[in-house]
């Protein structure tokens, strides 16, 4: 019977700190990782990266909010 090598050939480099690498789990209880948002397949062709979609978000967020005009209180 042959003897397993149990040394491990470690090949990572000493800049990475393993102690602060999260584990993710599998299965209903795993971590989210942040909110996911499905484009249509019209919509995401029209941008080519997530920051894209975020400014074209904020843009219209801002277009929206100064386009919000106060209501005049109504004179009898």
């Amino acid at each position: 019977m042959n003897k397993v090598d149990t040394k491990l050939n470690d090949e990572l480099r000493s800049e990475y700190d393993l102690k602060s690498l999260r584990v993710r789990r599998f299965g209903p209880k795993r971590k989210a990782f942040g909110d996911v948002v499905r484009l249509e397949p019209d919509v995401a062709e029209a941008f080519p990266n997530a920051n894209a979609v975020n400014e074209a978000l904020r843009l219209l967020i801002e277009i929206a909010k100064r386009s919000e005009r106060p209501t005049k209180p109504e004179v009898d």
